[in-house]
């Protein structure tokens, strides 16, 4: 039998001649079959490509029993998601029972009844073939989706940088930023435990949000072009309260370990200080979250290589310097000390994502 122009195969597990031959007879003109006298040779050729369809597992063999091949089937992400249909002269119920509670799909008895065994192995590999089906679609779809998500994402953090004169590149490099130092640190025995895969996605998909509570900002102070009156100033550094508020509510939809989470906290600290003298809480080292920490170093190397209203770009090994001097004041020194190592990624980044920033001498 085919399915999308392959063949489908079958694994037949069974330390009797016997029986195999029954098997292969039954199923050969309709599948591609491959038979395995142990336990040990059919969990090799279950890993091996092109994959198994469908396995049909003896339970009594010497050594190791088809109850033990299913589970270590079970146990390898490869074979995990083979259906199994047990093949056993066994009829008592509680046999029967303890392979369906462990996955199987289905039994067949011996003595063989050649229309059963065909009806069985058809309607399990068309159970199978509409459940692979089912998931590649969930699975484009669910791409789809993460897709939208991170385009409307980079849209609303880029509203942000428009309004204040910036473009979206800004985004791009402190995604980048953000990722390269989060990645240097994840095995640093300070960083390990939050500094997961997963962790570093949620970053790396917030921090195009980091400022985007900067709408809130009015123009005439968001847009003036020399400094800031202690007033203006005082409105200025509210956008991280803005920020806060306004991902509050979804965050609170998708629960505490979305990527909004992150986005709300990294919008909220980025400007704290290591030493306490930053806003809006004036928190200090370890109270301040990690992505505020990497976000603060991210954010002001793009600031100072960058060309703004209010300052010329500074050059590459300028802002090197500056975030060098300001370890352990402005920064976290093991997040300065993994920038340090990388800068020469920075650069290139910044190169990469370039709005004639000045990062060369």
């Amino acid at each position: 039998m085919t399915i999308f122009g392959e063949t489908q195969r079958i694994l037949i597990v069974d330390d009797t001649p016997e029986n195999i031959c029954i098997l292969v007879e039954i199923l050969k003109n309709q599948y591609d079959v491959s038979v395995a006298i142990n336990g040990e040779k059919a969990l090799k050729i279950a890993a091996m490509d092109p994959p198994i369809d469908l396995i049909l597992l003896d339970i009594m063999m010497p050594e190791m029993d088809g109850y033990e091949v299913f589970a270590r089937l079970k146990a390898n992400p490869k074979t995990a998601n083979i259906p199994v249909i047990f093949v056993t002269a066994l009829s008592a119920y509680e046999n029967e029972a303890k392979g369906l509670e462990m996955g199987a799909v289905d039994y067949i008895t011996k003595p063989f009844n050649t229309a059963l065994v065909r009806a069985r192995v058809k309607n399990h590999l068309e159970l199978k073939n509409y459940r692979d089906k089912l998931e590649e679609m969930v699975q484009e779809k669910t791409k789809e989706l993460m897709i939208t998500r991170d385009v409307a994402i980079e849209t609303l953090g880029s509203l942000a940088e428009y309004r204040n004169l910036e473009t979206g590149n800004h985004i791009k490099r402190t995604m980048y930023y953000v990722r390269l130092l989060a990645q240097r640190l994840k095995e640093h025995p300070k960083f390990k435990d939050c500094l997961t895969h997963e962790k570093i996605e949620n970053l790396w998909k917030s921090a195009p949000l980091h400022d985007i509570g900067k709408v809130g900002v009015p123009d005439r102070i968001l847009l003036k072009p020399g400094d800031l009156t202690p007033e203006e100033l005082a409105e200025m550094r509210k956008h991280t309260v803005y920020g806060w508020n306004a991902l509050t509510e979804s965050t609170s939809k998708l629960g505490p370990d979305s990527f909004l989470k992150t986005a709300q906290e990294m919008a909220y600290t980025h400007h704290e200080k290591w030493d306490g003298t930053g806003y809006p809480q004036g928190l200090k080292g370890a109270e301040i979250p990690v992505s505020g920490r990497l976000m603060a170093v991210a954010d002001v190397y793009d600031a100072l290589i960058s060309k703004r209203v209010y300052k010329p770009a500074f050059l590459h090994e300028q802002a090197v310097e500056i975030i060098k001097d300001r370890s352990g004041s402005a920064f976290d020194p093991d997040i300065v000390e993994a920038f340090l190592e990388i800068e020469d990624d920075f650069r290139r980044i910044a190169l990469e994502f370039s709005d004639d920033i000045t990062v060369e001498e």
